[in-house]
């Protein structure tokens, strides 16, 4: 098997492709593959921060399959617009289901995704392959060292953390809720239901941080419970208002490097593989 990063910068497999990459000036993205001797089986890594990057991988597996590969393996960690898995509002796109069509109608032998948003993502890819949380959280409260409590910050996320938890050996479980207004985002309404939660370590488990407002709505929340430390293991870090929102309420941000790389104070990025 042979690799090729597009994105060079995450190599979560030694041997690496030569290849050349660049955006023209419409806007197009462009490759020219250096190797020529690649075999029957090539993966392709990348990291999807945009709808370009996406068009990088599409015209990767065009240019492969012109050189005769038979089989092409993608691994792309963030699956893009995993999030917009249900239509909320009339107008709407359901995202995923663009995204999964066109990743189906390249025929890739394998599509491996870590910890998607939901079970809508697996279930619209073929030929799927899921990568689960599991190890990442069970290495974030290796980290941690000490006894804690899981949070799960809504239903959605519930049924994943019991399974988290069920791996971990049972580690407690709290869930917590939100309201969300679908029409314009805003949340409101946090609810944590434990009544005391005795100044214990609690450690919210989500798949994605965006701007952070579920976690900082959430954080008071549960300080208003009496929590004691408060961890925050997240998959995938997008953090788009960047991070120092999040240090004024965390002891210690987790996540992976599925998304972009991250080396600041407070936060410990773990290797999605």
């Amino acid at each position: 098997m042979k690799y090729l990063h597009l994105d060079q910068s995450f190599t979560p497999f030694q041997e690496s492709i030569a290849f050349e990459a660049f955006v023209f000036n419409g806007g197009e993205p462009h490759i020219k593959i250096l190797d020529q001797s690649l075999g029957d089986e090539v993966t392709i890594t990348h990291r999807i921060n945009s709808f370009n990057d996406f068009g990088l991988l599409l015209i990767t597996t065009d240019a492969l399959r012109r050189m005769g590969i038979r089989f092409i393996d993608v691994f792309i960690p963030y699956f893009p617009a995993a999030r917009q898995d249900r239509v909320m509002i009339a107008g709407e796109s359901l995202s995923v289901k663009v995204y999964a069509d066109i990743l189906n109608a390249q025929n890739y032998n394998k599509i491996t995704v870590f910890d998607p948003h939901s079970e809508v993502t697996p279930a619209v890819l073929d030929n799927v392959e899921v990568i689960n949380n599991y190890d990442f959280v069970k290495k974030c409260l290796e980290t941690i060292g000490e006894e804690v409590i899981l949070i799960s910050p809504d239903g959605g996320a519930l049924k994943k953390i019991y399974k988290v938890s069920e791996y971990l050996g049972g580690i407690a479980v709290v869930e917590c809720s939100k309201k969300r207004d679908v029409k314009t985002g805003k949340l409101s309404g946090f609810r944590v239901y434990e009544e005391d939660l005795e100044g214990k370590h609690c450690v919210i488990v989500d798949d994605i941080c965006d701007g952070g407002g579920t976690f900082i709505g959430l954080a008071k929340a549960l300080k208003e419970k009496n929590a004691g430390k408060l961890s925050l293991v997240v998959s995938h870090g997008i953090f788009s208002k960047g991070l120092e929102v999040l240090g004024e309420d965390f002891d210690t941000v987790f996540t992976t490097n599925s998304f972009r790389d991250i080396d600041e104070e407070g936060v410990v990025q773990i290797p999605v593989l």
